[in-house]
């Protein structure tokens, strides 16, 4: 059974329930009184019914799916060599987390533009310009491996985490429209579809190698090209398919005179207003429900638990397995990881890609029939039994898979039923702005974790690494407990 609570979408207003410039007004008073309707009203055509409204949301959801995709292939061969290049570039394990930190600093900082460009344009509008960005970063990449550049390569791991920001909000695009009983389904669908792109991203390491010298190209750019042209074709689709744009088709059916499913306020701000107050009007909406902060907070934990513990996992399985970045081979050179040992990686990063996205729809299908409380804490759950694992674990490349997997399947259902539970806990006047302000927080969670992890590892190894990340996780499960019946603050 559902808490009790979870069915109802947060219809609470401003604390002193004022209507501030900008925003549309649905009271129905003016029906029957003869006169004309109130400028700042929105009429809806007949067509805008429940039906137009189902459909307009099946398509948006086809739409992000086959564009995460797309877009997907980027990250996952970043994730799986960008740490490698680093080191051989930069000539020291020191760099190791570099490029996983900017990708999900960059990450962070971009949520709030972008929640603030959809909020004033649309979400196809925010999305395209974002992916835009993602394929100059992967083009950049190419660019740094043909000329052995550290500064290239990080420039283009940070563009690139414009591209991860994209991939977050096209899971609260799918939602717009969403019914509240498949709000967990649609969003899941859109996570499940970067799953593709996601795990062929690592093992395009090889194809990508092949192109990259038929192109006269070094092997490690290839699959910076292949990235570079999923970017390009995600935004293409995302431009010309994406209409009409969810988040404003949502606004038009609020603003409705008398809709048959929401009868709420609805803020629609001007481009302007959309930057100044996205942040603040976020965490005002955080702060006053209680769903909203434990949503934000699992999100956020699970995010930093799985950085922490992925970016390591490269440079961890590369000492274990080949030899450590930097030992001597027999001829008394340094040595440098081939193209064989980054597929070697590159399979266990796509085995753990795959635990975050492939069983999606599994979990937005337990977080509508179960609650989206039970399956956030699970996630937390699974999230332990993976640092559990990877501490025992540690000398075995089989067990780190597994525990890579598990890491990857706790993220997705923490990351799956926290996001929908923010969906329907905030009021539709600050939605998208607490939406940018979750996804700036996680991904600063992230940058920290990418960047503390590196100097972590350095002290106790990667089995400490394991038991101070889920060292979070447990204190987010008690603070949960010890929060529950919480009053919300105003």
């Amino acid at each position: 059974m559902r808490d009790a609570d979870e069915g109802t979408v947060g219809a609470h207003l401003s604390a002193d329930g004022a209507n501030p410039a900008g925003e549309i007004q649905n009271s129905g008073g003016h029906q029957g009184s003869g006169g004309p309707p109130a400028a700042s009203e929105v009429a809806v055509p007949a067509a805008h019914d429940g039906a137009a409204r189902r459909r307009i949301q099946r398509r948006a959801v086809g739409v992000l799916a086959v564009a995460q995709l797309l877009s997907g292939l980027g990250n996952g061969a970043t994730l799986a060599i960008g740490s490698l290049l680093a080191v051989q570039y930069g000539g020291s394990d020191a760099w190791a987390g570099a490029v996983t930190t900017l990708l999900t600093l960059t990450a962070a900082v971009a949520a709030l533009p972008l929640s603030g460009l959809a909020a004033a344009r649309g979400r196809r509008t925010a999305l395209v310009a974002g992916l835009g960005l993602a394929a100059l970063g992967a083009l950049s990449i190419v660019l740094a491996t043909m000329a052995s550049s550290l500064a290239l390569l990080l420039i283009g791991g940070a563009l690139l985490g414009v591209g991860s920001a994209v991939n977050l909000q096209s899971r609260f695009a799918a939602v717009d429209l969403a019914d509240a009983a498949h709000r967990g389904r649609d969003l899941s669908l859109v996570v499940w579809s970067i799953t593709v792109g996601a795990v062929a991203g690592p093992n395009l390491i090889k194809p990508g190698a092949a192109l990259g010298a038929a192109l006269h190209l070094p092997g490690t750019a290839g699959p910076f090209l292949i990235s570079v042209t999923g970017m390009v074709m995600a935004g293409a689709l995302l431009w010309f398919g994406l209409r009409p744009d969810p988040l404003l088709e949502a606004r038009k059916h609020a603003a409705a005179p008398t809709p048959a499913w929401t009868s709420r306020q609805v803020v629609v701000p001007t481009g302007r207003q959309a930057w100044r107050k996205a942040f603040g009007g976020g965490v005002h909406a955080i702060r006053t429900s209680p769903g909203a902060g434990l949503a934000v907070a699992g999100v956020v934990v699970a995010h930093a638990v799985m950085v922490a513990v992925m970016s390591m996992t490269p440079l961890h399985l590369q000492q274990v397995t080949v030899a450590p970045m930097g030992a001597m081979d027999h001829s008394g050179h340094a040595g440098q990881v081939s193209t064989d040992s980054f597929a070697l990686i590159g399979f266990t990063i796509s085995l753990h890609i795959a635990g975050m996205y492939a069983l999606s729809p599994l979990m937005g299908w337990l977080a509508d029939r179960l609650g989206r409380r039970r399956v956030l804490a699970g996630g937390h759950g699974i999230l332990l039994v993976s640092v559990a694992l990877a501490a025992i674990g540690a000398s075995s490349p089989a067990a780190v898979t597994v525990a890579l997997v598990l890491l990857g399947l706790g993220w997705s259902a923490a990351t799956i039923a926290g996001s929908a539970l923010l969906a329907e806990s905030v009021g539709e006047a600050h939605r998208v702005q607490a939406q940018g302000v979750n996804d700036t927080a996680m991904g600063l969670a992230g940058a920290l974790g990418g960047a503390l992890s590196g100097v972590v590892m350095s002290l106790v190894g990667f089995p400490g690494l394991a038991l101070v990340a889920g060292a979070l996780s447990v204190a987010l499960l008690v603070g949960a407990m010890m929060s529950r019946g919480r009053p919300a603050r105003v």
